[in-house]
């Protein structure tokens, strides 16, 4: 864990930020970890919005680091995993009322380079566009993203919708900023996915076992 790069994430450092990643790049630091360093310093962010110690503006520049040290960081992933064929197909999105695509774009990224065909649907989903999309491309997992507290009822209700138009065989996972079991056991949520590599864990969990 690089401390000092969660630092310049949360303090907004983003020249900081960009030019520790590049040092850590420098001196062979694996690139998962330092996506994990960035998944933590959202955490920090995330728990601070909600305390209303910090706004939309940071959430955008954050976002916006996110995705430069994602540009640096997915060559070399992609180097480690290398390319196959295509595991299965999943369909993801940030649920309806939330308009963040950080934890989303992690993810869809983890699953994209570990072999998974994802069918993103960007933000502010509602439930029926995920039934839809499971439908038309015969997806078997879904991935429901949320930052904040109030994407929990979004989710219950996304849940609901898919097993409403019966899709027996579909696995949803739910993750995100203010996310954990609790919330899962509220939304009827197959598993919550802690991080990006629990997600790709639980996919080929699913996936592989049909």
């Amino acid at each position: 864990m690089s401390q000092e790069l969660i630092d310049a994430i949360t303090d907004m450092r983003e020249d900081d930020a960009l030019e520790i990643t590049d040092s850590l790049l420098e001196t062979n630091t694996d690139p998962l970890a330092i996506l994990d360093d960035c998944r933590k310093a959202m955490e920090i962010i995330g728990q601070r919005f909600e305390e209303g110690d910090c706004f939309v503006p940071e959430l955008i520049l954050a976002g916006e680091m996110l995705k430069e040290i994602s540009v640096k960081v997915k060559p070399l992933i992609q180097e480690q995993t290398g390319t196959a064929k295509k595991l299965g197909k999943i369909v993801f999105g940030t649920v309806e009322g939330d308009i963040h695509d950080i934890a989303k774009d992690i993810v869809a990224f983890m699953l994209d380079i570990n072999g998974f065909e994802v069918y993103d649907l960007g933000v502010d989903v509602p439930p029926a566009r995920f039934v839809e999309k499971v439908q038309e491309t015969g997806a078997t997992v879904v991935g429901l993203s949320g930052f904040l507290t109030l994407a929990y009822d979004p989710m219950k209700e996304t849940v609901a919708a898919l097993k409403a138009a019966d899709l027996p065989d579909v696995k949803v996972m739910i993750g995100g900023g203010q996310i954990d079991d609790q919330i899962r056991v509220y939304t009827g949520a197959d598993a919550y996915g802690r991080d990006a590599m629990t997600a790709v864990s639980l996919a080929k969990q699913w996936i592989g076992g049909q």
